[in-house]
């Protein structure tokens, strides 16, 4: 009756299998659920223009972060800082040029799912004085 060359799917491969494929279906509908302008937008160059307003925000970001931990840092990090300031603004204002308004629903809703076990009842007072 059994074919013995029929593969046999193990417990773990069929949960290996499931995991990966529920961690890749987000991903792959994440591209027909952004509106079209963002779906061309891939990772920004390092020599990104920054609006004088941004490049304030990213200065000011730097210097903050200088007043609070410089001595942990030596040249090449803080220069990587700086960098990394400078490149985050571009991300930051595209965010912040979303139009939201305080009636706007959150994008997603956290709803954990929680079963607790029930605990037993105990028995009622006529019950335990039956013989």
């Amino acid at each position: 009756m059994e074919n013995k060359n029929e593969r046999i799917l193990t417990r773990r491969e069929f949960a290996q299998r499931a995991a990966i494929l529920s961690a890749t279906v987000p991903l792959a509908t994440a591209g027909a659920a952004l509106p079209a302008d963002l779906k061309d937008v891939g990772p920004q160059p390092a020599s990104t223009q920054v609006r004088d307003t941004g490049q304030a925000e990213a200065n000011s970001r730097y210097q903050q972060i200088m007043d609070l931990y410089a001595n942990r840092f030596d040249d090449g990090q803080k220069a990587e800082l700086k960098r990394m300031c400078a490149e985050t603004q571009p991300s930051l204002d595209r965010i912040r040029g979303y139009a939201l308004q305080n009636g706007d629903a959150p994008a997603l809703y956290l709803k954990p799912l929680v079963e607790r076990e029930k605990k037993a009842q105990p028995p009622t007072s006529s019950a335990a004085k039956k013989p």
